[in-house]
């Protein structure tokens, strides 16, 4: 497993500017953490997801193509620091077997 860090340097409003990644061995995300401006912090995995999050449907690549682009700041980080983000997160009102809204 690895687990990214990445920042989204842009301008809008509605979208996160930071994402947490869990990659599996075969290079598609097995969970992801979004941030977003207006404080919220919501998580996915293979079975809670929504339109407001979800796992990518591709591979993700290697974190040194993600960190080449000016738009982005990507790093490696440790499992710990993923799962201190994964436990702040809630999971996203109106997720089909979702355990619940923890805000």
């Amino acid at each position: 497993m690895e687990y990214w860090k990445v920042e989204w340097l842009h301008d809008f409003q509605e979208e996160p500017t930071k994402f947490f990644s869990e990659i599996g061995h075969d290079g598609y995300e097995v969970r992801k953490i979004q941030h977003y401006r207006d404080g919220r912090r919501l998580k996915a995995d293979e079975s809670h997801e929504s339109s407001e999050i979800g796992l990518s449907e591709i591979p993700v690549g290697a974190i040194e193509d993600v960190a080449s682009q000016p738009e982005f700041a990507a790093s490696l980080i440790s499992r710990e620091e993923f799962e201190q983000a994964w436990e702040s997160a809630s999971w996203s009102t109106g997720v089909s077997g979702s355990p619940g809204e923890e805000t």
